[in-house]
């Protein structure tokens, strides 16, 4: 079990208690991820605005849905698959979609599938794709910016995949229906 304190209201340091305020007051909780990340002041604030950007990119609903899980999945982030399953069902992502990405299955569209490929090859090379896999992602209709973005994405979700590795952060209540493995 890790020694990596779960911060409350209570015990955070005063440079977070503002962040973790707005969570309980947006969310009725702060999730178990802002507590670990209150310690350190900057790391979260840095995750805050890492999100913030992300979710106002070029990216729908279910292209946000596809760069996060495609990556929770593969960094197999047992706090992050069940979260971003309850944060899809909030965003009206189709279910289908989110146990594909879950169980690693085909996406239901050649555009989305030519995300999670491109996504996964920024993952699995750190950042060194090929040329091919360049303009397969080109080919489906996203350009420079989405590679910018899916960086972008990449960015916020190593700070919390990591982060729950090395916490071992209890899954928040609020999503242990969405309890996963990665199979």
């Amino acid at each position: 079990m890790s020694n990596l304190k779960i911060h409350t209201l209570e015990s955070a340091p005063a440079e977070s208690k503002a962040i973790l305020e707005g969570a309980k007051k947006q969310m009725g909780v702060v999730p178990g991820l802002y507590g670990v990340l209150a310690e350190s002041p900057s790391t979260l604030k840095a995750y805050m605005q890492l999100h913030e950007l992300f979710t106002n990119t070029s990216f729908n609903a279910e292209e946000l849905t596809v760069v996060w899980q495609t990556i929770n999945v593969e960094h197999e982030c047992h706090y992050c698959v069940p979260a971003h399953t309850g944060i899809a069902h909030s965003m009206k992502v189709d279910p289908a979609l989110t146990e594909a990405l879950r169980n690693g299955e085909a996406m239901p569209t050649d555009k989305l599938q030519a995300l999670q490929d491109f996504t996964l090859s920024v993952v699995r090379n750190r950042g060194n794709v090929s040329e091919d896999a360049l303009q397969a992602f080109f080919a489906a209709g996203y350009a420079q910016q989405q590679v910018l973005e899916v960086i972008l994405g990449l960015s916020q979700k190593v700070i919390s995949n990591y982060v729950n590795h090395i916490a071992e952060t209890p899954v928040d209540p609020m999503f242990e229906k969405f309890a996963w493995t990665k199979k």
